[in-house]
């Protein structure tokens, strides 16, 4: 990709951001005006900004970078996503908005009038932030490091710089426009450079792959290989070699690899010839990649990761911080209803987009998979298959696009983390107070993600939806439609259920354990972790009848009749 296009791109994202975000300073005064907008924003504005604010670098690059990995298979993701939005339409979002909470923990609050429920939901919301801010710098120093070369930790400075003043500016409102524009500059970022790809494939004279086939290579082609590195083979290969290879080294040496595993040294040059399909690419011999368990669980028991996958994308959906917080700036419970029937089409529309790209990449950029930088897919693209002028163009659109999208769910998920630590962490709940909230926000996984480097952007996201789904999930649904839930049952199902989904998520991290139906079960943990944190709120709550709270039974009539029928009862007490 060529720097001078795509760098002046990147830069008019951010400072087209900067400049939408300054406009807070003009336009939010109150501490409701930081928060959730003063509860004033339109269903069309609201869910544009949702949308901008969801999909993540996991959507822009990620998906494709699966669908390059694995296949059609891996399609379960651009759904599971999409369809989580018609769980929160028939289950959250009314009720939620008519709670009058500003957060998360606000609503635990005020439906189980318990502050050690608050507290136990605030520690979640700042996890699951964290951990789905994570990826979002990593995108963001990927895409540099492929544009200018830059370190990586380039790409997550500017955006914590970028994300953090734009947020400290003017909150909620400011914000809300921010990332309403980036939906649109993200869906044209892929709309215009795929009509364009899909015009060259046609025109492409070359066999071509089926789409559920391994990737291959069209042509010879060389691939160096950065880091050390293990591959399986099911059939014999012939490769040039120029490096190591099984601890022997070879300087342009034609070697048959025999099939089973082997291992490549750092730096080694391998030259595959036409139609040899990509080898696999396993764990490097410095330690398991964060994928690594993903894909090994999908291959032995594919069925169950699937459903892993859909649960915890279907479920998490409403229990994600930056995308709950939304709901509170909708007007009124009717106005959250409509704001997510947009938002299903918005992100419906934008993610028939994605496969597109990891499809092509199968074709065009086959090494990119056992080079390990299968998120580069769509930035490579239009320089592979367009080339020239045209294509510097397209790849300087995408490059802006995803910057956007790193962008966009940062600002969202710095909001929401900023947002709790400011009314549980910090003294006070004014606005100086959440400003200085952003810091801290947006520096820890800023710093974390200077020392994990390894972190696939769709993989790692998808870790953040099996905890909410795990936690949060449980405490909205039985919240808002069961009276019989006490903050012992909520506090323990939150720690039941999101900590055995994060603890057995980071189990897997570690490696432990290595292989068949124990790993399965911990790498996709939401078949077994969202029924289990149910069940333990369930049960808890039964066992403590007499902790019933006393106002159950108002709470749940505010959040279920619409406002004109219900009794005021103002805001959340605060």
């Amino acid at each position: 990709m060529n720097p001078a296009y795509a760098v002046p791109a990147v830069t008019a994202v951010v400072l087209g951001t900067l400049l939408i975000g300054s406009l807070g300073l003009r336009i939010s005064r109150t501490t409701s005006d930081f928060y959730v907008a003063s509860r004033s924003v339109g269903p069309g504005l609201n869910a544009a900004a949702i949308s901008g604010e969801y999909l993540s670098a996991a959507s822009f690059l990620g998906i494709a970078g699966l669908v390059l990995l694995q296949g059609p298979e891996m399609l379960w993701y651009p759904v599971g996503y999409t369809a989580g939005y018609l769980v929160l339409l028939v289950l959250v979002a009314a009720p939620l908005r008519r709670s009058g909470a500003y957060t998360l923990p606000d609503f635990a609050e005020a439906r189980l009038e318990s502050r050690a429920v608050r507290r136990l939901a605030a520690l979640f919301v700042v996890g699951i932030g964290w951990l789905y801010l994570l990826p979002q710098l990593q995108g963001a120093g990927l895409t540099l490091r492929i544009l200018t070369g830059a370190p990586h930790w380039t790409g997550p400075l500017v955006v914590g710089v970028v994300v953090t003043t734009a947020v400290a500016a003017g909150g909620m409102r400011s914000i809300t426009f921010v990332q309403a524009f980036q939906y649109w500059l993200k869906l044209t970022a892929l709309l215009v450079p795929a009509i364009f790809l899909a015009a060259a494939w046609f025109g492409d004279g070359a066999p071509r792959t089926a789409f559920g086939e391994p990737p291959a290579f069209r042509e010879s082609t060389a691939v160096r290989i950065a880091d050390p590195v293990r591959i399986r083979l099911d059939d014999p290969l012939r490769v040039t070699v120029t490096g190591s290879v099984d601890g022997l080294p070879y300087r342009g040496a034609s070697v048959l690899l025999e099939p089973g595993p082997h291992r490549f040294g750092a730096g080694t040059e391998l030259r595959f010839p036409a139609g040899a399909r990509v080898p696999e690419r396993a764990a490097p011999e410095s330690g398991t990649p964060w994928s690594a368990p993903l894909a090994g669980s999908r291959e032995e028991h594919p069925l169950y990761a699937t459903y892993g996958l859909i649960l915890a994308t279907f479920l998490g959906t409403m229990g994600l911080p930056h995308v709950a917080v939304r709901f509170y700036t909708s007007p009124h419970g009717a106005a959250a209803r409509r704001t997510t029937l947009a938002v299903l089409f918005l992100v419906g529309s934008f993610y028939l987009l994605p496969p597109l790209y990891g499809a092509l990449a199968r074709i065009y950029a086959p090494e990119l998979a056992l080079t390990g930088t299968a998120d580069a897919a769509v930035l490579v693209l239009p320089e592979r298959m367009v080339g020239g002028v045209v294509g510097d163009l397209l790849g300087a659109l995408l490059a802006g696009g995803a910057f956007a999208a790193f962008l966009s769910t940062a600002s969202g998920l710095t909001m929401a983390v900023a947002g709790v630590l400011s009314q549980d962490v910090l003294p006070s709940r004014g606005v100086r107070h959440f400003r200085l909230a952003t810091l801290p926000a947006m520096a820890v996984p800023l710093v974390a993600s200077v020392f994990a480097t390894s972190v696939p952007v769709a993989d790692a996201v998808g870790l953040a939806f099996a905890v909410s789904a795990s936690s949060f999930c449980p405490l909205l649904v039985l919240g808002i439609w069961w009276p019989r839930l006490t903050a012992p049952g909520a506090a323990w199902g939150l720690l039941v259920g999101g900590g055995s989904a994060l603890g057995a998520v980071l189990a897997t991290r570690a490696g432990v354990p290595g292989g068949g139906w124990p790993h399965t079960l911990l790498a996709w943990p939401a078949v077994w972790s969202v029924p289990l944190g149910f069940l333990t709120m369930v049960g808890v709550s039964l066992a403590t009848r007499h902790r019933i709270p006393p106002g159950t039974a108002a709470t749940l009539t505010r959040l279920h009749l619409p406002e004109e029928l219900a009794r005021p009862q103002g805001e959340v007490r605060r």
